[in-house]
């Protein structure tokens, strides 16, 4: 075959196509290598901060990130606070937690608190009554992102996605911290069926699968195109 004739038969388009998209799959492939990295950093600095012993709650928040660092805060009247439930499963079991105010002595913003976890089982709540006395605890501050657009509703004063700005309303409370703290003692320690408690952090690391799938794409389309183009430069 003249070298003419194989200008001819080399299919250009083709080609550029395949190169265009080997690059786009490897790209994808990188940028998952990246965010697996991002990711792990993430859980690592996660661990870090849940190792670290109760702080200040001011000194905690003064913080760059002080999201799941443990704080010593009072709650004034934590004990027989108001309260909304947030329908959820513990452990494998169904439930509600229960969602309180808190209002830290002598810190400037307002908080949500979960208390903890209540067993669907449970019938029995703890008392609501107005007070200010002291009440010091031990919590874990968590960042809050917003519902998904698939939340169901608040039913019945339950609500069924973690909605800060919902739950202070439902709460008589306005402009909240975004941060979360959840109690890890108890605010009720007279009743047991409270289980004060910091869900596991949802941290899904899937992101080197997803790196191994896009640069076996990649794979396959230079293998698929070296054999095409074989075929058709000796036929």
């Amino acid at each position: 075959m003249t070298a003419e004739a194989t200008r001819a038969r080399f299919p250009v388009l083709l080609t550029l196509a395949a190169a265009l998209a080997f690059a786009l799959l490897c790209g994808l492939g990188v940028w998952q290598v990246q965010r697996m990295q991002w990711k792990n950093g993430l859980i690592d600095r996660a661990e870090a901060a849940a190792a670290t012993p109760p702080a200040p709650l001011a000194s905690v928040m003064a913080l760059h990130d002080p999201a799941f660092r443990k704080v010593a805060v009072d709650c004034p009247g934590l004990a027989t606070a108001p309260y909304v439930e947030l329908q959820t499963i513990h452990a494998g079991e169904p439930g509600v937690r229960l969602i309180s105010v808190c209002r830290p002595a002598g810190f400037p913003a307002v908080f949500l608190i979960d208390r903890g976890f209540v067993a669907e089982t449970i019938s029995a709540r703890p008392p609501v009554a107005a007070s200010t006395e002291s009440f010091s605890l031990v919590a874990e501050v968590r960042e809050t992102p917003p519902p998904g657009p698939m939340a169901l509703p608040v039913d019945e004063g339950r609500f069924f996605a973690r909605d800060t700005p919902a739950m202070a309303r439902a709460l008589g409370v306005a402009d909240p911290d975004p941060n979360t703290l959840f109690a890890l003692t108890s605010s009720n320690p007279e009743w047991e069926a409270l289980q004060p408690s910091a869900p596991p952090a949802a941290f899904s690391n899937n992101h080197l699968g997803y790196a191994l799938t896009w640069f076996g794409l990649a794979l396959a389309l230079a293998v698929f195109y070296v054999v095409l183009l074989r075929r058709r430069l000796t036929s």
